[in-house]
């Protein structure tokens, strides 16, 4: 838990960074557009400071909170480049609360201690994985703003989301899932042809466990989508469902398994 396992400046740079998160996402009307976006830009700092931490700063832990921690903030850094492109993109307040929550999250639940026997080359396994993780959740961020703005156009209550066009938005969904998806793949393929070279000892072979299956399941439905788009022209509504499915079976892949196993059966390993 968090007394035991985290170290005074982690508790410190996590305290601060979901403090700074929590800015923009309470008050985001009182301190204005642009006080806004420089909170979360420091909240931005603040969390890969955090992450950076946990990673150099002593013995590194894994686990389902850290690999969201992580992922948000790989969804938070598509958004500050966007921002740059596309200041119309309205959603710093919902990513500024994943933001908290993510960081809080990790904090209670920092997870296990890497394998001592893993190879060198397992981080960037990891990192492989979790660039897919940041990816399609960034792709699923598109989606959503996609058929909230698709619904405000439908209402007439305000502009689509700022101006930015659905085409637009739409197309980004897309990058992000087609770039999602070949690290996906390339992240799987290094599992199945060099598990045992990764983990070393702890390895068992392969297994048709929950992880896998549910990859494998998160693989096949974001194929699914690509081909549907690419050779019947899916878009809008019906897209963004088969994403949303995709990224809910790739979320219990990992992120789900381990959150079993830590949290409701108490294993760490």
């Amino acid at each position: 838990m968090i007394l035991a396992s985290a170290s005074p400046v982690g508790l410190l740079l996590g305290a601060a960074a979901a403090l700074a998160y929590a800015v923009p996402a309470l008050a985001a009307r009182a301190i204005g557009g642009a006080g806004a976006r420089r909170v979360l830009l420091l909240a931005w700092l603040l969390h890969g400071l955090l992450l950076a931490w946990n990673l150099f700063g002593g013995a590194p832990r894994f686990g389902f909170a850290p690999a969201l921690s992580i992922t948000v903030w790989l969804v938070l850094t598509a958004y500050v480049v966007e921002s740059q492109l596309y200041p119309q993109l309205r959603a710093r307040w919902a990513l500024a609360g994943f933001g908290t929550l993510a960081i809080v999250l990790a904090l209670v639940f920092p997870g296990g201690p890497l394998p001592p026997t893993s190879s060198p080359l397992l981080p960037l396994h990891w990192a492989l994985g979790l660039s897919a993780y940041g990816l399609f959740a960034a792709a699923v961020a598109h989606g959503w703003l996609m058929t909230r703005a698709e619904v405000q156009m439908r209402q007439a209550a305000q502009a689509v989301e700022g101006g930015v066009p659905l085409l637009t938005l739409e197309r980004l969904m897309f990058r992000f899932v087609a770039a999602g998806f070949v690290l996906l793949t390339l992240t799987m393929l290094a599992g199945i042809f060099f598990g045992e070279h990764l983990y070393g000892s702890s390895y068992t072979g392969w297994r048709w466990d929950h992880k896998r299956v549910f990859t494998l399941l998160s693989w096949l439905t974001f194929a699914l989508l690509l081909i549907g788009r690419s050779q019947f022209g899916w878009r809008g509504r019906r897209a963004v469902r088969v994403l949303y499915i995709g990224a809910g079976l790739l979320l219990l892949g990992y992120a789900g398994s381990r959150f079993v196993l830590e949290v409701l059966l108490g294993r760490i390993a």
